[in-house]
């Protein structure tokens, strides 16, 4: 339950609530994934409207959908927030396999599981997962999408000063205030929290360090051609005839409005709408005119 124990159980087995349970499911050669849960099909959950599914960006878990999903939650959707492979409580992926398709391939298997159509909302990394998804699953399955300042063609520079800080974190804290500063230094736009406590749904402590709570593997693991990628990932938003909306904050080093606008003329019944108080971490930075965004998306 929120603000306590977490009852973790099968997905199927959950009856409707509206605080968030803690799932496992399924995904693709059989790795087991964990999901927080609201409102399962069968109660409480608007049967006209999809189920929700929140993919998170690199590095970061499921509770980056906490309010948000609480939020949807309260206009009677059935959420699903995800941990991705090697990340949060899903297991780490064997052989270091976080390719993108492995991750979309995870999330198809999720969707089959949730048994009725779905409308995705992917954060950066989860965002490119979610094209490539929508266009593997077609309309039936994948009813709207929302890319949270991400397109295929994302500025490098933004990216890479994503890795940094994960490569310079990576072999942990001594201490959640280090870990605070470290944040508060990359994400200088944000209001630096009272309390430290937050940071504990991100890292774990493992002989007298934290570290976050996501495979190391994932920055070093062999990966495809970025250019090829691309082009792939283009290809498939530009064949979607599915209502799609990008958010960008307007603080973001990794979408630019150049890319925004190279993205509409690609996509041209895409929706754009910018969070001037916002980064690359939109959800965050600003959640309630996230939220507000994404519910009157969502809710048409």
């Amino acid at each position: 339950m929120r603000g306590g124990a977490r009852r973790r159980t099968r997905l199927g087995n959950v009856s409707p609530v509206s605080t968030a349970q803690t799932v496992e499911l399924t995904g693709a050669g059989g790795i087991t994934l964990v999901a927080d849960e609201w409102n399962r099909p069968g109660g409480d959950a608007d049967a006209e409207r999809p189920s929700i599914l929140l993919l998170h960006g690199g590095g970061q878990n499921r509770f980056s959908w906490k309010n948000t999903g609480q939020i949807l939650a309260d206009q009677g959707f059935h959420v699903l927030a995800l941990d991705t492979r090697g990340h949060g409580d899903s297991d780490r992926a064997p052989g270091a396999d976080y390719a993108l398709e492995s991750m979309a391939d995870d999330v198809l298997q999720v969707i089959d599981a949730v048994g009725r159509p779905v409308a995705l909302i992917g954060a950066s990394m989860g965002g490119l997962t979610g094209i490539l998804v929508a266009h593997l699953a077609g309309s039936a399955k994948v009813t709207k999408l929302v890319l949270v300042d991400v397109v295929p063609r994302f500025e490098k520079s933004g990216s890479a000063r994503i890795r940094d800080f994960m490569f310079g974190n990576v072999d942990g804290f001594d201490s959640l205030e280090e870990a605070a500063e470290a944040v508060a230094a990359y994400l200088p736009h944000r209001t630096k929290p009272r309390s430290t406590e937050g940071l504990k749904k991100n890292l774990r402590l493992r002989d007298g360090r934290w570290y976050w709570h996501w495979d190391p593997a994932f920055l070093i693991a062999p990966g495809d051609d970025p250019f090829e990628r691309t082009d792939k990932l283009e290809d498939a938003a530009i064949e979607l005839q599915i209502p799609i909306l990008l958010i960008r904050g307007k603080l973001s080093d990794v979408v630019s409005t150049a890319g925004v606008n190279d993205f509409l003329a690609k996509v041209p019944h895409a929706e754009f709408v910018e969070l001037g108080d916002a980064g690359h971490t939109a959800a965050g930075d600003d959640n309630d005119a996230f939220s507000e965004v994404v519910v009157q998306f969502v809710t048409r």
